[in-house]
């Protein structure tokens, strides 16, 4: 039976990590977007980082950034994952000889169809409400009518999910992983460990639907 994995995204503090691990997530993404109320410099996602376990992966997030910032974090870092939420060309993504998730902007529009085709080299596309006036992190959810029922890269569902409608669209859409910000959050960028171990049991019970 497939297990739907778990990325939790927009950490800033090492005792969320440590609450993320002990609930049983797949991977943690750290932010490198300056305007997000999530951004972490080096130092601060190096703190994260430094908590992890084996097997856990650390997802690289950036919007626009220039190369030079990239590979700065890279050195730094050495993040399992990129994920792009720009408008970053398939050339730029796969770049940095790492594997990358792609961000579509379903809150403009975006066609996942189309992304699929413009980014084949993608380890997977994620869907987030973000584009439009909406941006990512934002908690507001698109319509999963509109993700296609046939996929040719893995698909990780986000925008707007939390413990009390993660099982539902793990359901409608069966995404091969979803990814939470602000809702399992006390306050931007800090999580609540409580609403953590909400959600991981949500998705336990989405998935137990079959």
């Amino acid at each position: 039976m497939h297990r739907t994995r778990v990325k939790i995204c927009g950490l800033t503090r090492a005792e969320d990590a440590l609450a993320c691990v002990r609930a049983g997530a797949d991977a943690i993404g750290l932010v490198f977007v300056p305007k997000s109320p999530r951004c972490v410099s080096i130092e601060q996602a190096a703190a994260v980082i430094a908590v992890l376990p084996p097997f856990v992966a650390c997802v690289a997030l950036f919007q626009n950034a220039g190369a030079e910032y990239v590979r700065a974090v890279m050195a730094h870092l050495s993040p399992t994952l990129l994920q792009f939420h720009g408008d970053e060309p398939r050339e730029f993504c796969s770049g940095f000889g790492r594997p990358y998730l792609r961000a579509v902007p379903m809150g403009a529009g975006a066609e996942v169809d189309d992304y699929a085709r413009r980014f084949p080299d993608a380890a997977g596309l994620l869907l987030d409400s973000h584009g439009g006036e909406r941006s990512g992190g934002s908690g507001e959810a698109f319509d999963w009518a509109r993700i296609p029922a046939r996929r040719t890269l893995p698909l990780v569902l986000a925008g707007g999910l939390d413990p009390d409608n993660v099982a539902h669209a793990i359901y409608r859409v069966r995404p091969w992983a979803v990814d939470v910000s602000s809702g399992v959050e006390a306050a931007k960028g800090i999580k609540d460990a409580r609403k953590i171990g909400a959600f991981m049991q949500a998705v336990r019970n989405g998935d137990d639907r079959g």
